[in-house]
């Protein structure tokens, strides 16, 4: 028997940094994602058990401004594409909104931290997200490019096989054969 599950990555990553923080008996409050706000100083020694013990869950402390900005670039494209509610705007508006920084500016950070550019990484988002569509909800392909916001399917399949080196539909045939595969079982 399989059982399919959705995550969702804000609640999950707040729940563990809580029950993480929680440990170390001093008041905090989390005023964002991905930002922890302690409202007395922490020991040296504290932090770094502090360090060790969410790293045992995939979170890694930053200290460098900038790779925290580039954290909170991603993670605001990160809801952006994978949010309920697809914004109406051009992604430049909604993350300088979101962020309160110029677009050029964030673009320039993410750039010089990563190495690639933040169009790049909202297009591997969105193709990521597109993979969870075609595995889970079953949806076509046409309703998938329309659900991302891609102006046809041809741009849709340009991307994703430029992404992933094959294209959606012979990632469906996969899934299907690998579906087939396991029901045989």
């Amino acid at each position: 028997m399989k059982l399919y599950v959705k995550f969702d990555f804000t609640t999950i990553c707040r729940k563990v940094l809580e029950e993480q923080l929680q440990h170390f008996n001093h008041k905090f409050r989390i005023p964002a994602f991905g930002e922890v706000e302690f409202l007395e100083p922490l020991q040296p020694q504290e932090m770094e058990e502090l360090t060790a013990a969410l790293q045992g869950y995939g979170i890694e402390v930053i200290e460098n401004q900038k790779t925290a900005l580039v954290q909170k670039i991603k993670d605001t494209i990160t809801e952006m594409v994978f949010g309920e509610e697809a914004p109406t705007v051009k992604a430049s508006v909604y993350l300088a909104e979101k962020l309160n920084h110029s677009y050029g500016y964030l673009s320039n950070v993410f750039s010089e931290v990563t190495y690639t550019s933040i169009e790049n990484y909202i297009i591997i988002q969105k193709i990521e997200l597109a993979k969870q569509l075609i595995v889970n909800a079953k949806m076509s392909l046409t309703e998938i490019a329309f659900q991302l916001n891609y102006s046809s399917v041809a741009h849709l399949s340009t991307q994703f096989k430029n992404t992933t080196g094959i294209t959606p539909s012979q990632f469906q045939r996969i899934i299907a054969k690998r579906r087939d595969l396991s029901n045989q079982k």
